[in-house]
């Protein structure tokens, strides 16, 4: 028999109140403790879903983006409908999102008409990536 069991990607940072605002205001999610877990907020879609964790460490350093040996980093990938892509990239700035050129990390610049780049307010990488399909038919909340 299978054990029953769930993941969340958890982001590290200073001060995670303001990072799961940012998060659940993109996602059109909401964010609260937790339970059991006093260190973790958690970003809810509207389906129930956990899409993420935010967990307070007070040593944190934001990533670098591009890292300099030019490996690959988790990042966080949120899918948009195509036609969406450049409203959903106005929300994420407006929220506090730093967009990122496509030569900082390698990219070519044509790969912008379906991949936008961005740190959030902590500095960890995220990408609005378009998709043809609804973006809930690959497990998206919205």
């Amino acid at each position: 028999m299978t054990v029953l069991k769930t993941s969340v990607l958890v982001l590290d940072c200073a001060d995670p109140e303001p990072l799961a605002r940012f998060y659940a205001e993109l996602l059109g999610a909401t964010a609260g403790p937790a339970t059991g877990d006093g260190e973790l907020i958690l970003v809810t879609g509207d389906s129930g879903v956990v899409p993420l964790g935010i967990r307070r460490d007070r040593n944190h350093l934001p990533p670098s983006w591009p890292p300099p040996e030019d490996s690959q980093q988790a990042h966080l990938r949120i899918l948009v409908a195509d036609d969406d892509l450049d409203e959903a990239e106005r929300e994420a700035v407006a929220l506090g999102a730093r967009p990122l050129a496509a030569e900082e990390d390698g990219s070519r610049l044509d790969d912008r008409t379906t991949l936008r780049r961005f740190s959030d307010p902590a500095g960890h990488a995220f990408v609005l990536a378009a998709v043809r399909e609804d973006p809930a038919a690959h497990g998206g909340d919205r």
